[in-house]
Formats: structure tokens, C-alpha cells, sequence
């Protein structure tokens, strides 16, 4: 059983979010807290393995409770729930440097609430399941001479904390994930909160970002994430990020049909793509272009996804070699990658 502790100022958010845990025969709500002071009494009293954690409350606010984690000789797994906002965002991304261990965005209308159900119920699950990695500090780089690209939005991030967790070592590939998410600071969060759990390091993209084997980039909000042809100055060729600004792309910036189609136009055979949970079409055209330059295309059984639009618009296509469980994506990734060396 995972014992659940809720806290936010809202009577209503306490209420929302106890009803969709108690929905859970694995999951236990052992107590509510309406600030931070009351949390951390909670958390001594009641021993919980996870927190959900609200980040704006009156006396003591999230930040401030996960200061107070060292008074604690165990400190229960903290979910971190902000508001969809660019302040939500930069607080997260204070809370994860304090600690926090991951963290869903709140939805700003009441009514979209129950849409994170399924999500944070997962979410709830991967915190007491997964372990973080230790990884040996890397002394040296290697330039990428092929690419893994992701794609994902709705029911995204704990596929990804699965899919990455399961590589036992690094991969002979740079790995680009391009996941919706809001502006403002949730793909760093969501960047830094991977590196943990990810036997490789994961960043999220900055302009220019050279594509290095075993290193796992997440497209940053609000840019598409365009996959460019490098030249070293030893003659090697590989591939970098560039940030464009250019217009959304199926409503959305970054697209994951921009990653894809760029990748293939680089490393033409030596692409890999995969599509997990997602709603709309973005990636369907994307994964059609890795096609047809020779790529390999992969996307999750609809069973695993929240929403199945994205997926299903690459198999509209004709395009999707494997449909996958997605416990065993990550070995596909693996052996395919392994195959492309010379």
C-alpha cells in the first residue's frame, strides 16, 4: 500500500485530488495539510511514502517545506502540483533543485482537473518504484553518428520515466525527446527530474547543442527543436540542436514532426523514432519521413497510452514498423541502435 499525504491550501484541490487517489486499491490517503507548518507535522506523525505538494500556501510554502527536509531522518518522495503559469513554472523548477522528485502542472479551470487522474496516478506509482542512478562522472564525449528521437504529449512524462530507466548502461546514440509541455521552465524540471532515474545524462536543449552519444536532450518549450548537420573540424560529421521560433506546428512549438523530419535529413538510416502517448497528429508526418529515408519507426500499444491521437496518426500512415508494450521499447531502442554500427 502507498501512503499518500495531501497537501494544498485548497479545500476544493484536498477534496479533487483525495477522490481520484481513493480510486486506487494501492494507494492509501493517510492525511491532508493545508500549509507547509501542517505538512511537515504530517509527514512526522504519519510516516507517508509520497507527497503531493502544493507550492503557494499561507505560513510556510512548498519551497520552504522541502527546506525542512533535513529535520527528517526519511523524507517521503515529494509530486510537486503547480499552477500552468511561467511563476508555477519557475517554482517548480526551484522545488526539483531542492529535491522534489517530480511534478505535474495544475490545470488553471477547475473543471480540467479530473484530465490528470490517470496521470497522477501513474506518476504516484513510478516515485515508489523507481530508483534514482549514481552515474560515474564522463571524462569524455563522442560525437553522435546516430539518433533516437522521441515524441509525446498527454500522458508523456512517466512513459518517459519508465522508457529511460530501463537502459542498464548508456546507448551508442544521441537520444532527442520532444514532449509538450507549457513555456516557462517545465522542460528543465522535467529535464532535471529524468537525470536522476536515466543511466544517461539528460539536459534540455540549449541552441547548439551538439548531439553526443549516450546523452538523452529534452526539446525545450516554446522552440522547435530542428536537428541541423555538423562538421567537425577533424572531418566528423554529426548533428546539432537549433532553436527555431518559427510558427507552431500543429498548435504546438516544439513539434515533434520538426525533430523528426530534421533527424532523418541528417542521419538518413541512422534514425530511430518512437511515439508514446499523445493526443492530436503531431508525429505522424515526422515518422513518415524517417520511413522513407530508411529510419526505424516504433510506437507504443495503445493499452499503455493515455491518448492514442499521435500514435495513431503515424499508423494512418503506413509508416510504424513495431507497435510495442512499452516495457520493451527501450530493449528495441537498444538492439536497433546497436545494428546501425558500421
Amino acid at each position: 500500500m502507498i501512503r499518500v499525504l495531501i497537501v494544498d491550501d485548497s479545500l476544493f484541490m484536498r477534496t479533487m485530488i483525495r477522490d481520484m487517489l481513493a480510486k486506487d486499491p494501492e494507494i492509501e490517503v493517510v492525511a491532508t495539510a493545508a500549509d507547509g507548518v501542517d505538512a511537515l507535522k504530517k509527514i512526522g506523525e504519519c510516516a507517508p511514502d509520497v507527497v503531493t505538494l502544493d507550492v503557494e500556501m499561507p505560513r510556510m510554502n512548498g519551497l520552504d517545506v522541502l527546506k525542512n527536509r533535513s529535520q527528517f531522518r526519511t523524507f517521503p518522495k515529494v509530486m510537486m502540483l503547480s499552477s500552468l503559469t511561467s511563476e508555477g513554472a519557475e517554482m517548480t523548477r526551484k522545488a526539483m533543485l531542492l529535491g522534489a522528485d517530480d511534478f505535474m502542472p495544475k490545470p488553471k479551470e477547475m473543471h480540467a482537473i479530473r484530465n490528470i487522474e490517470r496521470e497522477l496516478l501513474e506518476k504516484i506509482h513510478n516515485l515508489v518504484n523507481i530508483a534514482y542512478i549514481e552515474r560515474p562522472e564522463r571524462r569524455k564525449t563522442t560525437l553522435a553518428d546516430r539518433v533516437v528521437v522521441v515524441g509525446a504529449s498527454a500522458g508523456g512524462p512517466p512513459m518517459l520515466d519508465i522508457l529511460l530507466s530501463s537502459f542498464k548502461t548508456g546507448i551508442p546514440a544521441a537520444m532527442v525527446v520532444t514532449q509538450h509541455m507549457p513555456e516557462g521552465g517545465f522542460t528543465a524540471s522535467l529535464a532535471t527530474r529524468l537525470n536522476r532515474i536515466s543511466p544517461m545524462p539528460v539536459k534540455e536543449t540549449e541552441n547548439g547543442d551538439v548531439l553526443n552519444q549516450g546523452s538523452v536532450y529534452i526539446s525545450r518549450a516554446g522552440y522547435h527543436s530542428v536537428i541541423s548537420a555538423l562538421l567537425t573540424e577533424d572531418g566528423e560529421k554529426g548533428g546539432r540542436i537549433v532553436h527555431s521560433q518559427s510558427p507552431p506546428l500543429h498548435s504546438v512549438r516544439p513539434a515533434v514532426d520538426k525533430t523528426f523530419t530534421s533527424a532523418s535529413s541528417v542521419f538518413g538510416e541512422r534514425v530511430v523514432s518512437v511515439i508514446l502517448s499523445g493526443m492530436g497528429n503531431d508525429g505522424g508526418d515526422g515518422m513518415a519521413v524517417v520511413k522513407e529515408h530508411g529510419g526505424r519507426t516504433l510506437v507504443c500499444r495503445e493499452e499503455d497510452c493515455l491518448v492514442y491521437g499521435m500514435a495513431r496518426s503515424a499508423l494512418t500512415r503506413n509508416c510504424v514498423e513495431q507497435v510495442l508494450p512499452l516495457a520493451k521499447i527501450g530493449r528495441e531502442i537498444a538492439h536497433l541502435v546497436e545494428g546501425m554500427a558500421n
